[in-house]
């Protein structure tokens, strides 16, 4: 029987929804929502607010209410970039990298704990299928 490659990207789309709610209780503690923590997940790869939209596939406006709200939380600072005084770049405070250190950390937990389920080989093949599905055409990965 063929395996439906909608239902996959179903599943696994449901699966992240059940990780991130088993720990929503966690981000909140730490002062985070869920979409923020993206934000401060990828700060540091993406820190222009329009390659973060683009790399978080988010409208502008949406990085640009979730950026208030982080540089609000002093988890987060604008500053401008030496190389075009046009453009702000944006950095993680000590406050922003604990909560998102925190944040990881409890998707980690909320995620092993459905991890448990399947034995270290599948874990193993799971990892494998991953980086091979996250590896484009080619062999050069975007960032």
């Amino acid at each position: 029987m063929p395996v439906d490659a909608a239902q996959l990207w179903t599943l696994n789309h449901g699966l992240l929804t059940v990780v991130l709610d088993a720990c929503s209780a966690e981000l909140a503690e730490l002062g985070l929502e869920a979409k923020e923590f993206f934000v401060l997940a990828e700060v540091a790869a993406s820190p222009y607010p329009a390659e973060l939209a683009a790399k978080l596939v988010i409208p502008k406006a949406s990085v640009t209410a979730y950026v208030r709200n982080l540089v609000a939380k002093e988890f987060m600072r604008r500053e401008i970039d030496d190389a075009d005084l046009r453009r702000h770049r944006l950095l993680l405070t000590d406050a922003g990298e604990a909560a998102r250190d925190g944040a990881f950390a409890a998707l980690a937990k909320a995620f092993d704990r459905r991890l448990a389920q399947v034995t270290p080989h599948d874990r193993a093949e799971l990892q494998r299928i991953l980086l091979a599905l996250l590896d484009p055409p080619g062999g050069v990965r975007a960032s």
